[in-house]
């Protein structure tokens, strides 16, 4: 099962928690699909399953303090950390993908952090990163909590609104379907309907003639011998 599968499968008050679960162990450092994650939650609040509010606040808690932890964990374990997740992670902790994230991190300071949650690789490497660079916290915190809501408030409210608007196309427009396929079907039986005359028409020994029978080799007939009339020789 699919995790945006999952998501539509628990009760509706699960999934709050679960969307600040599945954020905040992206932003630790876990590879996990919180874009995913995010959208089908925004998507069940289009649909009044859930709320809102509720779903952009928790993955906003989910990314701060998911982001947070990955801080801390990236200012224990320093640049050796990543080195061992690169041997056991390759396709996601890889050298070229350490060395794409610190050339942004280098390069952009704390906006790195911000801009970082809109890039899936960045958002799982922006806080353990920042850690091991050294960043101090402050700033971190700062960029850490702007990108949580710019990205996590922004992409559920952005997708809330998008689904309204669909919802309701589709509610408004729902009988042009229904004719449409009305007129589908009358235009496929009158199309068959044309071509089966046109076949008969044009191969009429093979529709047996107007009686509809099929018709069967010619017999020969002889005349009948004409009547004898007695006394006619007298």
């Amino acid at each position: 099962m699919h995790i945006d599968q999952w998501i539509e499968s628990v009760p509706p008050t699960s999934v709050y928690a679960l969307i600040a679960l599945i954020i905040g162990l992206e932003s630790l450092g876990i590879p996990l699909p919180g874009e995913i994650a995010l959208v089908t939650a925004s998507l069940l609040a289009a649909r009044g399953v859930v709320s809102p509010w509720w779903v952009a606040a928790c993955a906003i808690l989910g990314a701060v303090v998911g982001d947070s932890i990955g801080y801390s964990i990236g200012r224990r374990g320093g640049r050796p950390l990543f080195d061992r997740l690169g041997r056991r992670f390759p396709k996601h902790f890889g050298p070229e993908h350490l060395e794409t994230a610190e050339r942004s991190f280098r390069r952009w300071g704390m906006w790195a952090v911000f801009f970082g949650r809109f890039i899936a690789l960045l958002r799982i490497f922006a806080g353990p990163l920042a850690g091991a660079l050294r960043m101090p916290y402050w700033k971190f915190l700062i960029a850490n909590v702007l990108g949580g809501v710019a990205w996590a408030g922004g992409t559920t409210l952005l997708v809330y609104q998008v689904g309204k608007v669909a919802e309701q196309w589709l509610k408004s427009f729902s009988w042009l379907g229904l004719v449409a396929a009305a007129l589908a079907g009358a235009g496929s039986a009158w199309v068959l309907k044309r071509r089966a005359a046109k076949a008969r028409a044009e191969h009429p020994e093979q529709s047996g003639g107007a009686s509809g029978e099929p018709a069967g080799p010619a017999e020969a007939r002889t005349p009948a011998p004409a009547p004898v009339v007695e006394g006619a020789a007298d």
